[in-house]
């Protein structure tokens, strides 16, 4: 099912590929066998999927079974670790009573609801995330697509019942889409196989494909832009993978409500235990450089759990490293704070949503449970800790934009307009735009957010006309400079104050304030100059300030080691 590491592939080459054979995606009721089952009694199998936060599970469990000095063990806890990758195999074990946990993405249990509220036995309750995907996942696509505004009318290719639906989906929607906008054509495997996401990305008709990152690094020869050699396609590139899109797809477990009822302090203690093997795996994983004894010995058996490969490390240490782990502080986020943007909710109702618009659910309306949890050591900090490097990012922005290719990297934007002589930009006048800027910052944690101000070219047409001194033009329009760069700091200040009332953290060096000026109106250039405007609306619209999402991630230097 998810993100099957790039060994597989090792041997495989574009010409292997056959044809595709597309399935039609239908509701999961018509797909998994319905019978329910009393959950069985005996060793509780817990299941398990191939990506980096499993690792964590792994680590507690102290490998396949319990082990007497695992974490697990210390909790009073017994598990027989079942790795099942298929979505809908795990679905029927989980009706059928083999296990009473369900491992997925918050998508995929969205992708269930119906199916599982058929009996209120098995009604799902959320009750832990492990992570978010921070490097995993990619949406590769052709060179006719510039942003992902350019999806529309295009076809994708995507698994089946898998992980990216809910990448899919939040691309979409930000980018002002609906799954109508697109032809998608579903595939039954991730990776590895003729069906799949990569393989469809070879034919002609298709534009643009979700897949896991070490595909979309052969697609792409090595994340730059496709040659057409060995397996990549010509001018194919990466338009975002999750390391931009860091706050989209949350790995998460779930519990049938029967037995939450029944078990709950049992369902408590895993949660705690979780938790604490986070933090254990963390500082085994600071011995890698070591290879100490005891890292090479848990990692050799992670490594035959989740790639049936004992001496796949490397691999391994790539899935972890594809992942951010949320620990205590971030399931308090997730679940409890309603001020969080990415919150169970927010993704629960977003999904949901597209989900039925596609005829995969019978309703609108989440019918995902969460169970309620205290997190006493979880403390939020007021202030985010920087993650880019702001002078490299400046450098690389201005570099961009001497250029002219700030929109060869965009990924979203949109503008925000202002009354002639304005130089404050009120919460209570903007609140949509801003509360839009604090969505997209808080999904896109890995992009760039530029802040660009643009101003009225007028009093430089109207001098120039009366026949003023080139030195004189060149005054107004450094003049016209420093009021735009003026406003988008303005703006960008007011962006940040709104998300701090709003209990929302920010990270201060994700934006970049950039002052255009005249340069680049609204009514075009004529010539050497801006185009006058011919209207009122015309003239308005050159007093803007635009946000641009742009992607960096070709420029790795800019963010600072965590």
């Amino acid at each position: 099912m998810k993100r099957v590491i790039g060994i597989l592939l090792a041997a495989v080459c574009a010409q292997s590929f056959a044809a595709p054979n597309y399935i039609e995606l239908k509701p999961l009721t018509d797909v998994v066998d319905t019978r329910v089952g009393a959950v069985k009694s005996g060793v509780k199998t817990l299941p398990i999927i191939t990506w980096g936060g499993d690792l964590a599970t792994i680590y507690g469990n102290g490998g396949a079974s319990t082990q007497s000095n695992s974490v697990f063990k210390q909790n009073g806890l017994s598990f027989q670790l079942d790795r099942e990758d298929v979505f809908a195999n795990q679905l029927e074990d989980y009706l059928s009573g083999k296990t009473p946990y369900l491992r997925g993405t918050m998508g995929m249990m969205s992708l269930a609801q119906d199916l599982l509220n058929e009996d209120p036995r098995t009604r799902p309750v959320v009750f832990y995330q492990m992570t978010w995907s921070s490097g995993g996942d990619a949406l590769v696509v052709k060179d006719s697509i510039k942003s992902a505004k350019g999806l529309k009318g295009k076809t994708i290719a995507i698994q089946a019942y898998g992980p990216h639906t809910d990448y899919l989906f939040t691309v979409l929607k930000d980018a002002g889409l609906k799954p109508s906008d697109v032809t998608l054509k579903w595939l039954p495997d991730l990776t590895g196989t003729d069906n799949s996401p990569m393989a469809a990305f070879y034919e002609s008709d298709i534009d643009a494909a979700f897949v896991i990152t070490p595909d979309a690094m052969a697609l792409t020869s090595g994340g730059k832009m496709g040659t057409g050699a060995e397996d990549s396609v010509k001018g194919a590139r990466i338009l975002m993978s999750t390391k931009t899109a860091n706050r989209v797809i949350a790995d998460v477990y779930a519990v049938r409500s029967d037995y939450y009822k029944a078990n709950k302090r049992e369902v408590e203690t895993l949660r705690s235990a979780l938790i604490a093997s986070e933090e254990g795996l963390s500082n085994l994983m600071r011995q890698r450089d070591t290879k100490s004894a005891e890292y090479r010995s848990f990692m050799g058996s992670a490594a035959q759990l989740l790639l049936d490969a004992q001496e796949a490390i490397a691999d391994t240490q790539g899935l972890y490293d594809d992942c951010e782990f949320v620990k205590a502080p971030g399931n308090d986020q997730f679940f409890n704070d309603a001020r969080y943007p990415r919150n169970f909710e927010a993704l629960t109702k977003a999904t949901t949503s597209s989900l039925y618009s596609l005829g995969l659910l019978a309703s609108k309306t989440p019918s995902l449970d969460k169970a309620s949890a205290a997190f006493s050591s979880a403390s939020q900090s007021q202030v985010a800790a920087p993650r880019f490097d702001r002078d490299k990012v400046s450098a690389v922005v201005s570099r961009r934009q001497q250029q002219g290719a700030l929109s060869d990297s965009e990924l979203f934007s949109f503008e925000v307009f202002f009354a002639p002589n304005q130089n404050t930009f009120s919460a209570d006048q903007y609140q949509a735009e801003f509360d839009r800027v604090v969505e997209l910052a808080s999904t896109y944690g890995g992009a760039i957010i530029t802040v660009e101000g643009h101003s009225d070219p007028m009093g430089y047409l109207r001098a120039k006309k009366e026949g003023q001194q080139p030195v004189v033009l060149g005054r107004i329009k450094q003049s016209a400079r420093n009021l735009s760069i003026t406003r988008a700091q303005a703006v960008s200040s007011s962006v940040m104050e709104y998300a701090q009332n709003r209990g929302v953290v920010l990270d201060a060096s994700q934006f970049e304030p950039i002052g255009h000026g005249i340069a680049q109106p609204a009514t075009g250039v004529c010539g050497a100059d801006p185009c006058a405007p011919k209207s009122e609306k015309e003239w308005r619209s050159n007093m803007r300030v635009m946000f641009r999402i742009i992607q960096v991630e070709a420029e790795s230097d800019v963010f600072r080691p965590l």
